[in-house]
């Protein structure tokens, strides 16, 4: 452990770059994993609760190794704990619930762009709160994003036809209960820290979806799911939820937060190039113009956001 820090703390930048880049592509791969698990049969229920009940005990212990590090911990009020359970079922729960459900009709791509629209999401329920207008350029960049979005979609729609729309509304709705979950921790990330919140909300979502589960079907689907199902569950778990959760936020403590939200626009790229090698999902001249005018819009949304902040 004093060798780890000791190498962070010589070369901090480095690490920083290299541990936000990581976190952005893993993060990203989430969508390429749960399509690859979908190949075996698999529902999004099932695989949700399969990723839940992976990634619940890596969470919990990283919670008691935090815990006994930090003897001050601010004791949690009932309040904090309703709040607590009210993000897990937006931002654990219905998240990616909606966004398991839409990858089963829309490619990896056109979901990651979907859900890299969540700062503007953010944007306007913090306007509605403050009863607000957005200023000008806010509402410029989200034009712009929003333009490159239906560019992608449009074509998408050309190609696939199908349930492109359903597919879009679910991931939509997923960005949505993100944003929301956002607005909602923000207070709570900053006070009682990422990693406690983090693992009591992954413990709530867990308990919905095991609700949810045992109301639809019987609880041993689960259990009955084949080697391969199980496979890309460890890997949706680890590498794709605990992993990069880690690394973005030793990243920000290492380089700042502006700076890891910059180098987050790697992951739509990431997500594309994994769906056009590995799913051979469609990558033409309009998917490229779209993804730039998407990148352009929150880049310059978010970057504007942070300067002022500054």
């Amino acid at each position: 452990m004093s060798n780890t820090r000791a190498l962070l703390e010589r070369s901090p930048t480095a690490w920083g770059v290299g541990l936000a880049l990581a976190g952005a592509v893993c993060f990203s791969a989430k969508a390429i994993v749960v399509k690859l698990a979908y190949a075996h049969g698999v529902d999004a229920s099932t695989l949700l609760a399969m990723r839940m009940l992976l990634s619940l005990p890596l969470f919990l212990g990283a919670l008691v190794y935090t815990s006994l590090k930090s003897h001050n911990s601010e004791r949690l009020t009932l309040r904090d704990y309703g709040l607590i359970a009210v993000t897990g079922l937006l931002g654990y729960y219905l998240a990616s619930l909606f966004d398991f459900m839409g990858l089963q009709y829309i490619t990896a791509g056109l979901e990651r762009l979907i859900l890299f629209t969540y700062p503007s999401l953010v944007l306007l329920m913090g306007c509605a709160i403050r009863q607000q207008w957005p200023q000008p350029w806010q509402l410029g960049c989200m034009g712009l994003a929003y333009v490159g979005l239906m560019v992608v979609y449009g074509h998408e729609t050309v190609l696939t036809g199908g349930n492109t729309a359903l597919g879009s509304i679910l991931v939509f709705l997923s960005s949505i209960s993100y944003a929301s979950y956002l607005i909602l921790g923000e207070r709570l990330l900053k006070r009682l820290g990422t990693i406690r919140v983090t693992a009591l909300a992954t413990l709530v979502s867990a308990a919905a979806i095991l609700v949810q589960i045992n109301i639809q079907q019987p609880m041993s689907v689960i259990w009955q799911q084949p080697a391969a199902v199980w496979g890309w569950s460890v890997v949706n778990a680890v590498l794709c939820t605990f992993v990069p959760v880690f690394a973005v936020m030793t990243a920000i403590s290492l380089i700042g937060a502006p700076r890891v939200s910059q180098l987050g626009m790697v992951g739509p790229i990431a997500t594309m190039v994994l769906g056009t090698v590995i799913l051979n999902e469609p990558f033409t001249i309009w998917h490229a113009v779209g993804t730039a005018l998407v990148l352009a819009g929150v880049a310059l949304l978010t970057l504007k956001k942070h300067k002022e902040s500054a």
